[in-house]
């Protein structure tokens, strides 16, 4: 039987945490004695968190959330604060993703992705923040994307979301300037094999799968457990796909060459996928674990694929020279 917790353990809440990044840092909170309350939709997904979590030398409540309904993100602090008396530490996780043309994502399908990713972690902001301001400190810790910061096709609707998460974490550090023991951070993962790639809505046509090389979530997770002891405004985990971020930013045209040739090779498969909307409005609890089983793909597929969208750049530049 696991020690029961320290009185002075942190008291954080994690939304999102029935699968993937939410699940796995759950567990390394866990692992250092946390006081963990958990939000998702599915309620028989986070029983199963909650016993691992305890398994762990956690103690941990479930307390089913939708995030795109802001009355029940309230209700979720209410019960933290009910439980344990006040919170230290606000994990937003909460994620869904679409693949897909921007004229092909059905328009309730972008408008939930931002509902979720963006408008969602909105709603908890401004739940947490009054009890923050209360206790006159807090780490709020969002999790975005290196989608975040640059762009790719088929991705529009999460993309837009993630982007827009950065600036909101941007601005609101900045209007709390002022109270230096309240911390905003965002942290920007690469790819990593969690099962949101299985979860994701799919509107191409073909199966889909992550970019290479597909990354342990475990570092994910560590990385946002020292973000709450040690915050900073992000962190960005994953080192061979982060090098997209100079490239997008000091060659867009290069980038923008590069970036649908790399998709169409590494992230569409060959087989053909009817449309359909993944769990972006209902959850899958069947579906929902720590990882996605994607871990089998390698470097070797990534340098593959960048090969083959280096050569089409280049025959591309080719053929417009020799129109000229």
């Amino acid at each position: 039987m696991p020690e029961q917790p320290k009185p002075d353990a942190p008291v954080v809440v994690v939304v999102g945490a029935s699968s993937g990044i939410g699940r796995l840092t759950a567990h390394e909170f866990a692992r250092r004695g946390a006081r963990l309350v958990l939000a998702a939709r599915s309620e028989s997904s986070l029983q199963d968190v909650v016993e691992e979590c305890r398994r762990l030398g956690g103690q941990a409540i479930a307390v089913p959330a939708d995030v795109t309904v802001e009355a029940q993100v309230q209700q979720l602090v209410r019960a933290a604060v009910r439980e344990f008396g006040w919170i230290d530490v606000w994990i937003g996780a909460a994620s869904a993703y679409a693949y897909g043309t921007v004229e092909a994502t059905p328009p309730a399908v972008f408008r939930r992705l931002l509902e979720t990713n963006l408008t969602g972690q909105l709603h908890g902001i401004r739940a947490v923040l009054p009890q923050f301001h209360q206790q006159g400190r807090g780490a709020l810790i969002l999790v975005g994307s290196i989608y975040s910061r640059i762009g790719t096709p088929y991705v529009s609707a999460y993309a837009a979301s993630k982007a827009g998460l950065l600036r909101l974490a941007e601005v609101l550090r900045q209007e709390l300037h002022a109270e230096k023991d309240i911390h905003v951070s965002v942290v920007l993962p690469a790819t990593f094999d969690t099962p949101i790639f299985q979860h994701a809505a799919n509107y191409t046509g073909h199966n889909v799968k992550p970019l290479p090389p597909v990354g342990d979530p475990k570092r994910v997770a560590r990385k946002i457990v020292r973000l709450a002891y040690r915050p900073r405004p992000t962190a960005m985990v994953g080192v061979l796909q982060r090098g997209f971020v100079p490239v997008h930013d000091w060659l867009p045209r290069v980038y923008d060459r590069f970036a649908p040739a790399l998709m169409d090779r590494l992230a569409l498969g060959k087989d053909d996928v009817a449309p359909h909307t993944g769990t972006v409005f209902e959850p899958r609890p069947e579906t929902n674990a720590a990882t996605g089983g994607w871990r089998s793909m390698t470097t070797r597929l990534l340098l593959a694929g960048a090969l083959t969208a280096g050569a089409a750049v280049v025959s591309k530049t080719r053929r417009r020279t020799r129109a000229r």
